[in-house]
């Protein structure tokens, strides 16, 4: 489509045929219309967010991804549960880029050669109280890369695991459900 084009019915003005008034009048028709989202589901159950509100993390999560070795396809799904459609930042649910900042790490993959020890520091460096998410079969119990010559283990081997997060890979709405545990919202 070109400017001053037509699209399914709808002329486009240039952008030197644009006048104040139709910008104003748009921002007057979005500001009428509010929010328009889905509503939440159902708060979780206080199983899982009781333990993590026990732990003085309810409310409000700061996360540091951590990839030990997958393959990308659970870090999609992460960027997808992260994503406009089903948002986990609206649960309190936020990644940050330094684990000092963070209260819980996301780690997926099965842990590498490479990967152990930065693995193991990067959980040192998280501050107590501090929560680690195994996210993904890989991280769980290594999945398909059981055996590999450049896999040490799963993320349990190399660092506490307090929730783990199943599929190959896990839905976004799975992700969204385990993150809405941890801040108990």
């Amino acid at each position: 489509m070109s400017p001053g084009g037509t699209v399914a019915s709808l002329t486009v003005p240039k952008a030197s045929e644009c006048q104040e008034s139709d910008v104003l009048g748009l921002w007057r028709v979005i500001r009428r219309a509010g929010r328009i989202a889905e509503p939440a589901p159902p708060a979780p159950s206080a199983g899982a967010a009781g333990r993590a509100g026990a732990q003085g993390l309810a409310g409000s999560v700061q996360i540091r991804h951590v990839d030990a070795g997958s393959c990308n396809g659970c870090e999609v799904e992460i960027a997808s549960a992260f994503g406009p459609v089903h948002d986990a930042e609206r649960y309190g649910a936020r990644l940050v880029a330094s684990p000092r900042h963070a209260d819980a790490l996301l780690v997926t993959g099965p842990v590498t050669r490479n990967m152990a020890e930065p693995l193991r520091r990067t959980y040192q460096a998280v501050p107590a109280p501090k929560l680690v998410v195994a996210v993904g079969d890989c991280a769980r119990n290594c999945g398909v890369f059981t055996e590999a010559y450049g896999v040490v283990g799963s993320v349990g081997e190399v660092v506490p695991v307090d929730m783990e997060i199943a599929g190959c890979p896990p839905r976004p709405e799975a992700i969204v459900a385990a993150l809405r545990t941890l801040t108990g919202r």
